[in-house]
């Protein structure tokens, strides 16, 4: 079969991630591809899941879809988030091995690896310390999900011929985001911020903590484009560069700036031209978040879109969103 004709199923394509992701396949010419929104289709419910398999029979599986929220919302439901992001991955894994799915992706978080872990964070770092507190329910899920792809590579790779892949990716941003003034990120958050102090006037716009921290930052194309190179990537060239029990992928930018820094670059792009103040009494949080991505790299990977050339792009989806609002 040739293989822009095999048929794939992306789950989750309503989301940020899973809508780049079907952007991607269809530019790469996939005319075959399967959605399913969470009406249709309840991936927490085995009996849905096993039906659409046994009657859809997709050749390959992006697993895109999750429960994800920011503190506030992990905090005050993780029963939710540790029960849902299982349910999910183990149902549509079990049921993609069930139906005889050959290639699937399942996509993770940098949640996954420890809040002490040393910079920047490399895949063998997976299990070696305590996680953040806030989202530990969620990473709890998506490490089972990396382990769950392991372990059927490992007891039914070579029998079924089976190739199961992770990636983690670092904080993604563009079209697709959440610009909720409570529940969204810090780029999307600090978009509306200086959007609305650019129409209202207002002469400053007051950020919590004092902006050193430092993130990285990973346009939302460029991890689909990285999702599809994982999968696309001959079993030779993935293998020699990860372990059966440590084959999960990181994809980041490769370089990250303080909040401060990132705060004048999106001033910059929405063209607010006030005050950016700190208030230091508010919690930083973590001081480096930086992917080693050195493994992926080396498979020849490398993103395409820059920061403030992302940011721009951002904008322009966020402008159109409150226009159709």
């Amino acid at each position: 079969m040739n293989m822009l004709n095999q048929k794939i199923y992306v789950a989750g394509h309503r989301g940020m991630v899973g809508s780049a992701i079907v952007r991607n396949l269809k530019d790469k010419g996939y005319t075959n591809i399967v959605t399913r929104t969470h009406s249709e289709l309840d991936l927490t419910n085995q009996n849905e899941v096993q039906a659409f398999f046994d009657r859809e029979r997709p050749d390959q599986v992006y697993l895109a879809a999750a429960k994800v929220g920011g503190i506030y919302a992990n905090n005050t439901f993780p029963a939710e988030f540790i029960y849902d992001n299982l349910m999910v991955q183990n149902n549509v894994i079990h049921q993609a091995f069930i139906s005889g799915v050959k290639k699937l992706l399942f996509l993770g978080s940098s949640c996954i690896y420890p809040k002490l872990v040393p910079q920047p964070m490399s895949e063998d770092a997976l299990l070696t310390g305590k996680l953040e507190e806030t989202n530990e329910p969620y990473a709890i899920a998506k490490i089972a999900g990396i382990k769950m792809c392991e372990s059927y590579n490992r007891q039914y790779g070579t029998s079924h011929g089976i190739d199961y892949r992770s990636v983690m990716p670092t904080n993604l941003y563009g079209p697709g985001d959440n610009y909720h003034l409570e529940n969204s990120h810090v780029i999307p958050a600090l978009i509306r911020r200086f959007h609305e102090a650019k129409v209202n006037q207002v002469p400053q716009v007051l950020i919590w903590g004092t902006g050193t921290p430092m993130r990285e930052f990973l346009y939302v194309d460029d991890m689909a484009a990285a999702s599809t190179f994982v999968m696309e990537l001959d079993k030779v060239a993935y293998d020699k560069q990860v372990e059966p029990m440590q084959n999960h992928i990181n994809v980041g930018y490769g370089s990250d700036v303080t909040i401060a820094e990132l705060a004048r670059v999106v001033a910059n792009v929405i063209g607010f031209h006030g005050e950016i103040a700190f208030d230091s009494s508010k919690p930083d949080g973590t001081p480096k978040k930086l992917m080693d991505s050195s493994r992926l790299n080396r498979m020849g990977w490398q993103p395409k879109v820059g920061l403030e050339q992302g940011l721009e792009i951002a904008y322009q989806e966020f402008l159109r969103g409150n226009e159709r609002a």
